[in-house]
């Protein structure tokens, strides 16, 4: 169990530092406390000038009654529990998540494509190998610059209920490689030694390009960004209550304003747009291929005809000579 201690300075100014990490026989409450008082103990610290403690949601951990802090509290009143904003966040936008049918479909269908994708060491290299002619490719058209330290071959990012951000970065991570995890479900699903993986591959592939999942992942995106930024801001080492609260109510204004009918179809408009750009894109690299074919075709139906008549005028004056 890791021991972290939050204190105000002789400037008054709230530090946090590292003490010590603690081996445990069990995770019970009573466990815990004794390990906790005796590292206390030991170090000259008194339980009685505790003024705060702060843990997870687990029961061991809030119990009103017979939890850790509840413990705590029965030798130091003053020691009052606060439970992690940033987590009491990510817990609510979990459950949230869950009350909405389509939402908490989209989510179990995210997980299992990454776990389709990324459930082996072979899965992994196949999904590496489709990055690197991912990258290639853009790179040929210019759709991405060469750079230092950029353009780097990721790894999915499993969603956590318990961990700050996991749904943001699994989602961000799957958009930046989506034609990579498209082609390695290809790839899987048309592969006849992978037996019953191929229809589980070709299962993912189409949760994956179907619309309201790329829809999903389009809306949710933009909602998880505007949280994340709250999320951040939670974790700050001097953050203080008045300036949390500040920032929930303008992160519930933000929320509410992409709710409304004028962020709703501003939202839908702009999705329209990328949409449009990139099937412009992709129509002006097809167009561009045909005109290249096109030419070559016209190259050769100039040269040959020519070379064909060079050939039959050599072979005229040899049978006439002859």
């Amino acid at each position: 169990m890791a021991v972290v201690f939050r204190f105000p300075d002789k400037e008054g100014l709230l530090q946090e530092r590292f003490f010590d990490l603690i081996h445990v026989k069990n995770t019970k409450a009573l466990t815990l406390k004794e390990e906790l008082t005796a590292l206390l103990s030991n170090n000259g610290f008194d339980v009685q000038n505790l003024r705060g403690q702060g843990y997870d949601g687990a029961s061991n951990m809030k119990g009103e009654f017979n939890g850790l802090q509840a413990l705590f509290l029965k030798d130091c009143p003053y020691a009052y529990y606060v439970h992690c904003y940033a987590h009491r966040l990510q817990l609510a936008l979990v459950a949230a998540a869950r009350d909405v049918v389509p939402i908490s479909q989209f989510f179990q269908k995210l997980l299992y494509i990454i776990n389709i994708v990324d459930s082996s060491s072979k899965r992994h290299d196949e999904l590496h190998d489709a990055q690197v002619v991912e990258i290639a490719r853009l790179l040929a058209i210019d759709q991405i610059e060469t750079s230092k330290g950029g353009n780097q071959i990721r790894a999915l990012k499993r969603p956590g209920d318990t961990r700050w951000g996991s749904h943001l970065g699994s989602i961000s991570s799957l958009m930046d490689m989506f034609n990579a995890v498209s082609s390695t479900l290809q790839t899987i699903a048309s592969d006849a030694s992978a037996g019953t993986h191929r229809a589980d591959a070709d299962t993912a592939y189409n949760y994956l390009i179907d619309f309201e999942f790329v829809f999903g992942l389009c809306m949710m995106i933009e909602i998880l960004q505007i949280s994340e930024e709250l999320g951040k801001a939670l974790q700050k080492k001097r953050q203080d209550i008045v300036n949390a609260i500040r920032l929930v109510s303008s992160t519930k204004a933000l929320l509410e304003k992409l709710r409304s009918d004028n962020g709703w179809d501003n939202f839908f408009l702009l999705l329209l747009l990328s949409f449009a750009w990139i099937m412009a894109l992709r129509f002006l690299i097809w167009m561009s291929h045909i005109f290249y074919v096109g030419v070559v075709l016209v190259v050769k139906l100039i040269i040959l005809p020519k070379s064909i008549i060079s050939e039959w005028r050599y072979f005229e004056q040899r049978w006439t000579t002859n």
